[in-house]
């Protein structure tokens, strides 16, 4: 491809992106007006003030609880399927045992059965053991539901390790538990990062999980809770605005910082070394 050719590649390119950029650029401006600058003016002017109290207003009528809530069911929730996906990845990989395909088989099978379908087993299942009204449910039902998607990731990886460090390992003395965390686990942090940002942005948006399971506000997260403050705020659409953004926030911001990683990760998944 020539000069000219990458010149209308970057064209091209350019475009896409201020199509994908604008909406949150509007948005966040959308979020600094007043209804009178909203519905009087024009749709796309900017701010004649800029309204940051939206922000402060939204904060402090409590959605401070349910971006918290969503903080820290998403990590835990990240981290519980990463480990267990890794585990279980490095036994069907790694490890030589009669039933480990069958096994692999059963993992892959969760990718084949759509999200939702179990929303009423699952309740039931949670209504048994207490746990509806519980944010531990939605934990659970997001590891379970990640596990499969983040094994697939990381199983291209897992079989392009060289087995000599292993046998080194074991020469040396080191138990297979102890290999796991050491050695392996840290070998495969490039893929790793690929895995978090898929997994932050399917347990940050999920809401129907969330709307089912959680009925009390302290429980709530931001999916859900932002339709406490649609209807607070039904006539201060900057307030609604400023809860938008707010929600949106932390992907942007992991997008930024792991959008070079997830190319990393997926290339070293699927490029033998």
């Amino acid at each position: 491809m020539g000069r000219i050719g990458y010149f209308f590649l970057y064209i091209c390119l350019g475009i896409v992106a201020v199509f994908q950029i604008f909406p949150i650029i509007w948005l966040f401006l959308f979020s600094l007006k007043d209804n009178r600058e909203i519905f009087s003016g024009s749709p796309f002017a900017l701010p004649t003030e800029l309204r940051w109290d939206n922000y402060f207003k939204v904060w402090e009528s409590g959605i401070g609880t349910y971006f918290w809530n969503s903080i820290w069911i998403t990590g835990v929730a990240i981290i519980l399927t990463i480990l267990l996906a890794s585990m279980a990845t490095f036994a069907i990989t790694r490890m030589q045992w009669k039933l480990n395909k069958l096994v692999l088989g059963l993992f892959m099978v969760g990718l084949m059965i759509p999200i939702h379908s179990a929303i009423i087993p699952l309740f039931s299942m949670f209504l048994d053991v207490n746990l509806i009204d519980n944010p531990w449910s939605i934990v659970i039902t997001y590891t379970a539901y990640n596990l499969p998607i983040t094994m697939m990731i990381l199983l291209g990886f897992y079989y392009t390790l060289p087995r000599e460090i292993e046998e080194a390992a074991i020469i040396d003395g080191c138990s297979v538990h102890r290999m796991f965390f050491r050695i392996i686990l840290p070998m495969t942090m490039p893929v790793m990062s690929t895995t978090v940002i898929i997994n932050m942005i399917y347990n940050w948006n999920e809401f129907v999980f969330v709307n089912t399971f959680i009925s009390s506000d302290k429980f709530k997260t931001l999916t859900v809770g932002i339709q406490n403050f649609i209807g607070q705020y039904m006539t201060d659409w900057g307030a609604i605005g400023a809860t938008l953004i707010i929600s949106v926030l932390p992907i942007i911001i992991a997008f930024i910082f792991f959008s070079n990683k997830v190319v990393e990760g997926i290339s070293a998944s699927a490029v033998k070394g």
